[in-house]
């Protein structure tokens, strides 16, 4: 276990300037146990905001407090999941951890115990230009699997589950992911979740005003 978090480490100190491209995100689904489950979204500050300032041009937000909870609100907006062809998952308590790489953290209900299928559309960056993210599945005896979802899969994707994996059904293949950096970006978001596993939603959740903000640009 500490080779395997050592060798993670090591990735996502090479890429530490990668999570700072606006272009890209990476959104993770984890089970905790029990059926207990995680979403994590992490993206540039500079485009959430970007996203916001589209989004709320009318309601410009006047405080940090503000910004972030539109940040919520825009994603519960633009990400629909559903399992086994049933209805949206239903989103909990909501997390913002602003800084040059943000983190949104939500705990999530409805999903069933026994997987068949997975439909996913993820739109939060659609208004960016060329934006990819990286859509990463961790479930308890499964393997660790990675898609994209980008403009040419419609930022779309569907899922099944054949023994103990997700695959694409219709893969598309994107070439920006399919190289070393897709291997990266998932060593970076790994880190994130085994951090997120160790510390606990409910401490993220408690600690989330008092961490170091990045200043926002206030918009008037």
């Amino acid at each position: 276990m500490k080779k395997y978090m050592l060798v993670l480490f090591a990735l996502g100190f090479s890429m530490a300037s990668f999570a700072h491209n606006p272009n890209v995100s990476t959104t993770m689904l984890v089970e905790k146990g029990n059926n207990s489950w995680v979403l994590q979204i992490s993206a540039s500050l500079t485009a959430f905001q970007q996203e916001i300032r589209t989004h709320f041009s009318e309601t410009p937000y006047q405080s940090p407090e503000e910004f972030q909870q539109m940040v919520l609100e825009h994603i519960k907006n633009n990400l629909h999941i559903s399992f086994n062809s049933g209805e949206d998952i239903s989103f909990g308590n909501g997390a913002v951890k602003l800084g040059h790489e943000t983190m949104v953290v939500y705990e999530v209900f409805d999903i069933p115990s026994d997987i068949n299928s997975v439909l996913l559309t993820n739109t939060i960056f659609k208004d960016i230009h060329q934006n990819q993210s990286a859509l990463i599945l961790l479930k308890e005896g499964f393997n660790k699997e990675r898609f994209v979802l980008n403009n040419a899969n419609d930022h779309t994707l569907s899922l099944a589950v054949d023994g103990n994996q997700f695959v694409e059904v219709g893969k598309n293949e994107a070439s920006f992911f399919s190289s070393s950096i897709g291997v990266i970006v998932l060593g970076v978001a790994a880190i994130l979740v085994l951090g997120l596993i160790v510390l606990g939603v409910g401490h993220l959740f408690n600690r989330s005003n008092k961490s170091k903000e990045v200043p926002l640009t206030i918009v008037r």
